[in-house]
């Protein structure tokens, strides 16, 4: 197996300031490598598809949640941005014809924000590219390998999140 950046840089640091235990940034520099790399492979698919990350993340959030739609405050929540910044891309993508604001059934004071049909035309291929992408990237891992980067990714992005470290 050839050296990846991350050894590089352990080995850097490790002459630099042999003082320092660098072997723990090789996780860290490796995890934010993968991460810029599936993104990298992810604006390519959504370049061809003529959308940005985040059209494509409010599109699958809307998808996956199902036809009755979710209300800009839970869209909100889903996709951790501020209220301007969900106001602003709603209008984009219903300029668009992607998504819809209806009345709130119960609340005629709410909104509910559904996908179209043309959004859910335009988002289904891309979410079946990404789902097959993703099983690619994992063949390059045994099964064993890819549980045990999921449970530890799992457990880092848990701690991680509630801060309880």
């Amino acid at each position: 197996m050839s050296r990846d950046f991350a050894e590089h840089l352990v080995t850097q640091w490790s002459e630099a300031r042999p003082e320092l235990d660098a072997a723990p940034m090789a996780l860290v520099v490796r995890i934010m490598r993968v991460n810029a790399l599936l993104s990298e492979r992810l604006a390519k698919v959504l370049a061809a598809h003529g959308l940005s990350v985040w059209e494509f993340d409010m599109l699958a959030t809307l998808r996956r949640n199902g036809p009755d739609g979710l209300s800009p405050k839970q869209l909100q929540r889903e996709m951790l941005l501020s209220s301007g910044a969900m106001t602003h891309r709603i209008d984009r993508l219903e300029e668009a014809g992607l998504v819809e604001r209806r009345p709130e059934p119960t609340d005629r004071r709410g909104t509910i924000v559904r996908l179209t049909p043309a959004g859910a035309k335009r988002v289904d291929p891309i979410i079946r590219d990404r789902f097959e992408d993703a099983r690619q990237v994992l063949e390059l891992l045994d099964p064993a390998q890819a549980r045990a980067v999921s449970d530890g990714l799992r457990k880092l992005a848990i701690e991680l999140q509630d801060g309880s470290w």
